[in-house]
């Protein structure tokens, strides 16, 4: 802590107990002692400081003075030894000034508000006729600014009233005449304006009578609107209908044709295949047609299921399965879990699907014959994952539909002639798909057929 010079500190108690303010410290000189002790914060520690004003030891000057001026003022008042310290400062800020107060003798050049707060702070002898002499100057001079002030503006205010004066005297005529051209044309608008309120009213009298008119032809119109608008969507609706119903009739009679031309095709293709087969297995020569030709000639007769059936073979040779299959454009129609059931009910589902299909695909590319292997699907949980094998088209029933209803359904899809050859050692479905033209064999035949391939 910095010591006050020698004898500061018992003169100030001194001075303190021989002289006081009578009156309130005048503004100008607080404003000035409030800023002295904000200079001197920067020199102070916290501990140096009372305990009022330690929360504004980091704030700047300004803000010092502007956020603590009130109790720093308090702080210096009563609080002499942190007066000291702020006198200190000062002394070090201010030397000579402070040294001429302290000699008695303060300098006559120096504003007297600085003077006054210094004094203020030191408290030398007869620092309060100081302090009162300064704001005693102080009001003087705010005193003779305001005079200074008031006089200039009384003088300006004389000149005004001087200048208007003497425009009244000038303008007196011309504002007479002017407002009684303004009277007389205040008249002329007055006139005008009840004619202009006259024909205001005509037009909003004729103004609600269109209204009225537009608003019945409004209602009119948008009855109408709406009525077209129905029919709109009525004639909308009903050319759905129609387009409907031709898209649907165009696609039954594409889809139609489209079978009709498969089953003829396919008709064709099994004929000319057989008639390829027959040329091949008779070794007959090329037609050339001489009338000697047709004398006691002998037409061969096309094989078929029947014909195959005729010959001296065991219903469970698996060479009457090769001798159906090798007829031209025969297709095998398979009862899967007939057969499989058959031949190892012992294993899963999934596994004897597996091996059938795995068989059927040995088969096929041994024959060449198209095979169509069906499934029960109707106590399925959910679709079955299954990537069929080459050659073997796999099928599973839908709910409510047999395989063996599958099984009719496929044989009644072919055309008549074609050989259709059906695996399944249910008689109901045997009997039924020989009706329909079709040649059953029994589901043993087929498993010694498959031992064999494998």
């Amino acid at each position: 802590m910095v010591e006050p010079a020698s004898g500061a500190e018992p003169a100030d108690e001194a001075g303190d107990a021989a002289e006081a303010l009578d009156r309130p410290l005048p503004e100008g000189v607080r404003r000035r002692v409030v800023a002295l002790v904000s200079d001197a914060f920067g020199g102070l520690t916290v501990a140096d400081l009372p305990a009022q004003l330690r929360q504004y030891a980091r704030f700047t000057p300004t803000r010092r003075a502007k956020f603590a001026g009130n109790a720093m003022a308090a702080a210096v008042e009563t609080d002499a030894v942190f007066r000291g310290r702020v006198a200190e400062k000062l002394r070090e800020a201010q030397p000579e000034l402070t040294g001429a107060l302290e000699s008695g003798a303060p300098p006559a050049a120096a504003d007297p508000l600085d003077v006054a707060a210094a004094a203020y702070v030191l408290r030398p002898a007869g620092w309060v006729k100081l302090v009162a002499s300064a704001g005693e100057e102080a009001q003087r001079a705010d005193a003779e600014r305001v005079g200074d002030e008031t006089r200039r503006e009384l003088e300006r205010l004389r000149e005004e009233l001087a200048q208007l004066r003497e425009l009244q005297r000038s303008g007196g005529e011309q504002v007479r005449a002017d407002l009684e051209a303004s009277r007389k044309e205040a008249e002329s608008l007055q006139r005008k304006l009840r004619s202009a309120l006259s024909d205001v009213k005509r037009g909003e009298a004729a103004l609600r009578k269109v209204g009225a008119e537009i608003d019945g032809i409004r209602g009119e119109a948008a009855a109408q609107v709406a009525a077209a608008e129905s029919e709109s969507r009525r004639l909308k609706s009903r050319l759905a209908e129609v387009e409907s119903a031709l898209e649907t009739s165009r696609r039954a009679s594409r889809e139609g044709r489209s079978i009709e031309d498969m089953r003829l095709r396919l008709l064709l293709d099994t004929v000319l295949d057989a008639a390829a087969g027959l040329r091949r297995e008779l070794a007959l020569p090329p037609v050339n047609t001489r009338p000697a030709d047709t004398v006691d000639a002998v037409e061969p007769g096309r094989m078929t299921p029947k014909d195959i059936a005729a010959r001296a073979l065991s219903e469970t040779d698996p060479a009457l399965l090769d001798q159906l299959l090798a007829l031209p454009q025969a297709h095998l129609v398979v009862d899967g879990y007939n057969v499989t059931k058959t031949g190892y009910p012992t294993m899963p589902l999934e596994k004897q699907r597996l091996r059938l299909l795995g068989g059927l695909s040995m088969l096929a590319a041994q024959t060449g014959a198209e095979m169509t292997c069906v499934f029960d699907g109707a106590e399925l949980a959910a679709p079955v994952l299954l990537a069929p094998p080459r050659g073997v088209r796999v099928l599973f029933s839908k709910a409510g539909v047999t395989a063996d209803e599958l099984i009719r359904q496929l044989v009644r899809a072919e055309p008549p002639g074609r050989p259709v050859v059906v695996v399944s050692t249910d008689r109901e479905v045997a009997d039924g798909v020989a009706k329909a033209g079709a040649r059953p064999v029994t589901s043993a035949l087929l498993l010694k057929r498959l031992s064999r391939v494998s």
